[in-house]
């Protein structure tokens, strides 16, 4: 087998503080794994600014300039979010293989050297599996794997403990790039491929500079990609509701034609009111689960905007 190239990609964000450690640690890897002839040496490292308002996008620049021919840098035209800058990195690698890791290098480059040795093994793509969480807070370890397991539940297939740290052969990657996701799930399209697969486990390090790109509220709205993208549970709970819904609505027209033919009780122009008014109701009700289903569908498959711009591409 030729010596495959390989290309890590790093999506930035406001990462100034971590830059200067990041960079050298990726390079030092790099340079490894070509003194060890596990990779070729037109394997490089490609920086993508997410459109960020401090120095990041100089720093890449100064880097590309430093390192020419190894650091590759592309500046998007504004912020698009951690999956869009990622997207956009692997869209423009050529390299063989890929690996994508966060610029806070909480999850330890020093595996990338497992990663690359499995897909020597036969591995299409490799992905990084936290070995433990004892690093994060309660809520955050609460929450995520009740994620994961409602994700399961679900019928998504993800692998457990497992974030946007991976390998990727170039088949595979060219096979995960031709899905044209609206909301992107990167770790769920992913799994979709079904190329062959491993895992390597890794202890999760703690950031030691900058902070934490990734909020709440950023949190909550990937998770909600990744159900909304991968699973139409939420729709069919809607169609089921409006199923229940509809039968109450039923039963209280019935109620309200008792009332109005064999009691003495109703008002005049009650049972006339509220009777068109529960069936429109239930009609509405039992519709939108399934009209919801198909618009989603349809959606999905014709639209076709675009998902990033890069505005500059500096080192080749």
């Amino acid at each position: 087998m030729d010596t495959p190239s390989l290309a890590i990609v790093v999506p930035c964000y406001n990462e100034e503080e971590m830059l200067p450690t990041s960079l050298p640690a990726l390079l030092a890897v790099l340079n490894q794994l070509q003194a060890l002839n596990k990779i070729s040496p037109e394997s490089k490292l490609y920086l993508i600014d997410d459109g960020s308002q401090d120095n990041t996008w100089e720093q890449i620049e100064q880097a590309c300039e430093e390192y020419r021919g190894q650091v590759v840098g592309l500046k998007l035209s504004r912020n698009r979010g951690h999956q869009y800058a990622l997207l956009a990195g692997l869209e423009n690698c050529c390299e063989d293989i890929t690996v994508s890791i966060d610029a806070d290098l909480q999850d330890d480059p020093s595996n990338i050297e497992k990663m690359v040795d499995e897909y020597h093994q036969g591995s299409d793509v490799v992905y990084g599996v936290r070995a433990a969480r004892d690093t994060d807070t309660f809520f955050k370890r609460a929450t995520a794997e009740g994620y994961y397991s409602l994700m399961r539940r679900m019928g998504v297939d993800l692998v457990f403990n497992h974030a946007d740290f991976r390998l990727m052969s170039r088949r595979a990657l060219d096979a995960m790039l031709e899905y044209r996701e609206s909301q992107l799930f990167l770790r769920g399209i992913v799994r979709e491929v079904g190329f062959p697969s491993s895992t390597v486990e890794y202890n999760r390090q703690i950031r030691i500079a900058g902070e934490s790109k990734y909020p709440l509220r950023k949190m909550l709205s990937l998770a909600w990609s990744g159900i909304s993208s991968f699973s139409t549970a939420p729709l069919r709970a809607i169609t089921v509701l409006g199923i229940v819904a509809s039968g109450l609505s039923m039963l209280m027209i019935v109620w309200v034609l008792s009332v109005r033919l064999f009691g003495d009780s109703a008002i005049p122009g009650w049972a006339s009111i509220l009777t068109p008014l529960l069936f429109i109701g239930s009609v509405q009700l039992l519709s939108l689960g399934v009209i919801g289903e198909y618009l989603a569908k349809l959606y999905n498959e014709i639209k076709q905007r675009p998902r990033y711009h890069i505005s500059e591409k500096r080192g080749e």
